[in-house]
């Protein structure tokens, strides 16, 4: 962790990368259906199978069988109790966030003619309706149909997020493409005035720009395996060093004792294979010689 507190930007930035995590997390259909929707704004579970409790009925007074014999010599705290590990429960699914809070909203900042419930599951028909379209005209206009209804519009990366996972369901990739980053380097900017040509073209120029950002990562991360690889060429047959390259190149923060737990090394071997690197090693970005990143 970095000595400052987070900003808000990177709190934000954070919430846009948990959410592309929970969507490749599970399989391509997931993402673009209620729990998925739930699960990427972050009120919802990612296992997506909830225990259901049934509400027990209370028991007749009048039955004999509901009230069993010496029932009234039992321990008078056990109903008090199972009452306080049942509440401490429902805290805890909370807190795990496994189950929405009701909130109640402030007419100030949100809209109260505004159901965002409704124009969900006006946007998941949409959806269904166009499933046997092209897969990116699919998204196009699922983006554009995300946008006209006005959704979440305090998550500005969810609708780009899902236009990515509608592409990834239909098998036309099989990562998320960075469709908000391409955005932010497009110049189309949707003004509502626009035709469906317009609109295509205008989506089609997001996953262009997408496309090229992913292809430049990726062009740096060969760049990076060849110059780490030209040391590792030189290292002996049982050494560790090809490992800590591989785990460079899949993650995007290595930290010493991730390293060491994933190599099965101790965090000495890692810094000597860090000195062994030289010039090839990555970036360090925290500046400490303890924690490093």
């Amino acid at each position: 962790m970095d000595v400052r507190s987070p900003t808000h930007e990177l709190t934000r930035a954070a919430a846009a990368l948990r959410s592309r995590r929970t969507a490749m997390a599970r399989k391509a259909p997931w993402p673009v259906s209620i729990d998925g929707l739930a699960a990427l704004r972050g009120i919802g579970g990612v296992a997506g199978q909830r225990t259901v409790r049934s509400k027990g009925k209370r028991p007749d007074p009048d039955d004999d069988e509901a009230y069993p014999p010496y029932a009234n010599d039992a321990d008078p705290w056990k109903v008090h109790f199972a009452e306080i590990d049942a509440l401490l429960d429902r805290t805890s699914k909370v807190l795990a966030g496994e189950t929405p809070l009701p909130r109640s909203r402030s007419h100030l900042v949100y809209d109260s003619d505004h159901d965002e419930a409704e124009n969900e599951d006006l946007w998941l028909d949409f959806v269904k309706r166009t499933s046997h379209w092209p897969a990116v005209a699919a998204a196009a206009v699922a983006w554009n149909a995300w946008l006209d209804l006005n959704l979440y519009t305090r998550l500005p990366w969810l609708g780009l997020t899902m236009a990515a996972s509608l592409l990834r369901a239909r098998g036309l990739t099989a990562y998320l493409l960075p469709l908000a980053a391409g955005f932010k380097q497009s110049k189309f900017r949707p003004q509502g005035r626009e035709g469906a040509k317009e609109k295509l073209d205008g989506f089609c120029q997001v996953i262009e720009e997408a496309l090229s950002i992913a292809n430049k990562d990726l062009d740096r991360l060969i760049l990076a395996r060849e110059l780490m690889n030209r040391v590792t060429a030189q290292c002996r047959s049982n050494s560790k060093l090809p490992g800590l390259v591989e785990l460079f190149l899949s993650r995007p923060l290595v930290t010493v004792p991730l390293g060491a737990k994933l190599l099965r090394v101790t965090p000495k071997a890692v810094d000597l294979m860090l000195a062994q690197l030289g010039g090839a090693r990555p970036r360090e970005l925290t500046g400490r010689t303890r924690y490093r990143a």
